[in-house]
């Protein structure tokens, strides 16, 4: 069986200016970047801003597990199989990380035969776009300890520093250092630390930004610390906010690919749904509206965290409302919230799947909490049983959700055409009657907003504020925050705050350890139990395994 990079490194790519021809995409609107990859220019946006919008799907999931789900994979398969059954769709991704593709997790291209390719150029460097945001966030932090060092006129306390510079990769030893040391010449000493790029506030504003005059307010608008008798410094007292947008100015356009079958794709931004809002770019999402009749997105990890912050943050800022949602979960994965071994999922376990599958009805309960229709994908593996795929269809009958086996990693567009069909039905017969809202109303305080995610999503009981959250709530609601949405940082792992409480825990409370405005995107982001803004290498990381030969081809990405 071939490899998800030979399957990709034998496709027939199409010219990236024949993709864009088949959207109505002319020349002068397309930046190529070679001949496999482009970015698509203001001049796009401003033809089509009257042009009518599609249909929004977004694809979610169960909690992650080891035995993995397919989301990805499902969103590209998904592409493809529209344009199987004759529809005109377009796919809005998330940019991978080179820290999970260098770590454990691998590419955030799909897998199998559906996948968005240049997959290599994809999952290694694209168009350039997280080094321009981590280069804007060091910036940054660059003028921030210049200011410290060349006088401190603003009287920054060094102590209530709340940026930290960023590298696009997994590296602990870099979560907590002391820079400036070295004598006067080196700058201020003072404690500092990194965060992978993908968590950074930049991010963020890249992702939600309408436009690069946006992009530059709200850049200025950052609060990077306080100072000595309490007053808020944003970005834009250093004069940072400029440069920075200068740095982002290509960044910010989003990148046009395909996929294996030549079903146009849109890549922008990056953000973990974990450690942030987990969504692509609202330019990415709202430009695929205009280009085909259904744009097929997705957010990070389980519909716990992407797809709650897609439906609370970014359709909220953006105006967006999705047609339709899509949860994928796997019989194995679901065996495995059952308290099945990984290397026992194989085998039957029909006990155990019906036990695991609470965590399935946990997620689409949730997701119809928005007013949305939800459509079941159960990503099929060889190893599924007869009797197994008895159990989804019983429990997604007594759900009366619409559900279909989708096999698209081992067959392409052709595996996922029951899964397409079933989505076109439950979207046109529920025209009219969708009621799209978000889960809270602006008006509630940031503890109410928290407590109704964890009550109504995470079936917690309760929510508990750690001292330095307590201590940073009256900062963050006398400079407006309470008007915000909330960010929640937690484990994807689990719906509770705890990796270790699979399937739907009941009895818990979330633990709110900490509070963070981040002013210039627009929400405040609440860490939970022990989450982490920089990941750590696991012990045999993928890039012991990933190669490239004399010839330049490259092996060993997943």
């Amino acid at each position: 069986m071939m490899t998800d990079i030979e399957i990709a490194q034998q496709a027939a790519l199409q010219p990236i200016t024949a993709i864009a021809a088949g959207l109505g995409i002319r020349g002068e609107e397309l930046e190529p970047y070679g001949r496999y990859k482009a970015k698509l220019n203001e001049a796009l946006f401003a033809r089509m801003e009257r042009e009518k919008d599609g249909k929004l799907i977004l694809v979610t999931a169960i909690n992650p597990t080891p035995a993995g789900e397919g989301k990805t994979t499902t969103t590209a398969g998904l592409g493809q199989a529209m344009a199987k059954i004759g529809k005109k769709a377009i796919i809005a991704l998330r940019e991978p990380s080179l820290g999970p593709v260098f770590g454990v997790k691998g590419g955030a291209a799909g897998g199998g035969y559906a996948q968005v390719v240049p997959m290599e150029d994809i999952n290694l460097h694209f168009t350039g776009d997280m080094h321009a945001i981590t280069s804007a966030n060091n910036l940054l932090c660059a003028m921030l300890d210049n200011h410290l060092q060349q006088g401190n006129d603003l009287g920054v306390d060094p102590r209530r520093i709340l940026i930290r510079r960023c590298l696009d990769m997994n590296d602990r030893a870099l979560r907590n250092i002391v820079v400036g040391l070295g004598g006067r010449v080196n700058g201020v000493p003072r404690e500092d630390g990194f965060i992978i790029t993908v968590a950074t506030e930049v991010m963020a504003i890249l992702c939600l930004a309408e436009n690069l005059q946006d992009l530059r307010e709200r850049l200025g608008r950052i609060l990077i610390a306080y100072t000595y008798d309490g007053r808020p410094v944003y970005a834009r007292d250093l004069g940072a906010e400029g440069a920075m947008a200068a740095l982002l100015r290509e960044a910010i356009q989003p990148n046009l690919v395909q996929t294996l079958e030549n079903t146009p794709a849109i890549m922008h931004g990056g953000p973990f749904a974990n450690i942030a809002h987990g969504c692509n770019s609202v330019r990415a999402t709202k430009l695929a509206l205009k280009l085909a009749d259904y744009c097929i997105t997705e957010a990070g990890f389980g519909s716990d965290l992407g797809a709650e912050k897609f439906m609370d943050i970014k359709c909220r800022l953006a105006g967006l409302a999705p047609d339709c949602v899509v949860v994928v979960a796997t019989v194995r994965a679901l065996k495995y919230n059952g308290g099945v071994a990984k290397a026992d999922l194989a085998a039957e376990n029909v006990e155990a799947l019906e036990k695991g599958i609470v965590n399935l009805r946990a997620h689409v309960e949730n997701m119809r909490k928005f007013g949305v229709p939800v459509v079941v994908a159960i990503n099929r593996f060889h190893t599924d049983t007869a009797a197994e795929l008895q159990v989804i269809d019983d429990c997604c009958a007594s759900l009366g959700v619409p559900y279909a086996l989708s096999e698209v990693f081992g067959r392409g567009g052709e595996g996922g055409v029951e899964l397409a069909k079933t989505v076109v039905a439950e979207i046109e017969r529920t025209e009219g009657q969708r009621r799209f809202a978000p889960l809270y109303a602006d008006s509630l305080s940031i503890e109410e907003k928290i407590a109704a995610i964890a009550r109504e999503i995470y079936g917690a009981d309760g929510v508990t504020f750690g001292p330095a959250a307590k201590k940073a709530l009256p900062d963050i609601r006398a400079l407006g925050g309470d008007k915000l949405p909330v960010c929640i940082a937690k484990t994807q792992y689990s719906l509770s705050d705890n990796a270790a409480l699979l399937g739907r825990p009941k009895g818990f409370t979330v633990t709110i350890r900490d509070l963070r405005l981040s002013n210039g995107a627009g929400f405040v982001v609440a860490y939970a139990g022990d989450i982490m803004t920089m990941p750590g290498l696991p012990k045999a990381p993928a890039a012991q395994r990933i190669d490239v030969d004399a010839d330049g081809r490259i092996s060993g990405l997943f």
